[in-house]
């Protein structure tokens, strides 16, 4: 699989919700995404973001949904898989962006069910898989072993962030690598 690239890459986060988070025995997956999702922003990359449920799991945290690129879309699902909700395979093709950059909780439920559905309908996945997380370190791993079995590619941010810039001249360089300072 090709490294990342910023002119085809879309950002799709999912569920990263707040009852999700409290579950969790540490936030480190909030940090991870937030700057991913500030880069994607910098770097004007589109996003899309879901909520499993949100009237029961609450809404996407705040340290994400202040930091989401303008041109970002939400999806509510209750299917497992965001493929599976109507209208999001259309809208998803409708950015013309083949690459996709995934994260998001439960990764052995949410995340590897999106990947498993995107990857049988022809995109590239990424998974950051420090921007993932489940509340069982074990289920965690079997999603992310899942997931790889199945096609995807495990990455993690800072190598995601620097396959997006390529270079130090990048334009956006200084910027995107105080995301990681």
């Amino acid at each position: 699989m090709k490294m990342a690239d910023e002119n085809s890459s879309l950002l799709l986060i999912i569920d990263i919700q707040e009852k999700l988070v409290a579950a969790l025995e540490k936030d480190t997956v909030v940090l991870k995404a937030a700057k991913l999702t500030k880069a994607a922003n910098i770097l004007n990359i589109p996003a899309i973001v879901s909520e499993q449920y949100p009237k029961g799991l609450g809404r996407t945290v705040s340290a994400i949904s202040e930091n989401l690129p303008i041109n970002y879309c939400k999806f509510e699902k209750t299917n497992f898989s965001l493929v599976k909700e109507e209208g999001f395979l259309d809208k998803l093709k409708s950015y013309g962006r083949n690459q996709i950059i995934l994260c998001g909780i439960e990764t052995h439920i949410c995340v590897h069910q999106t990947a498993a559905d995107l990857i049988d309908a022809g995109f590239d996945v990424i998974v950051v898989k420090d921007a993932c997380a489940s509340r069982n370190k074990y289920e965690f791993k079997q999603g992310i072993e899942a997931m790889q079995a199945n096609g995807a590619k495990i990455s993690c941010l800072e190598i995601l962030l620097f396959e997006w810039l390529k270079s130090s001249k990048h334009p956006k360089f200084k910027e995107i690598q105080t995301l990681i300072k």
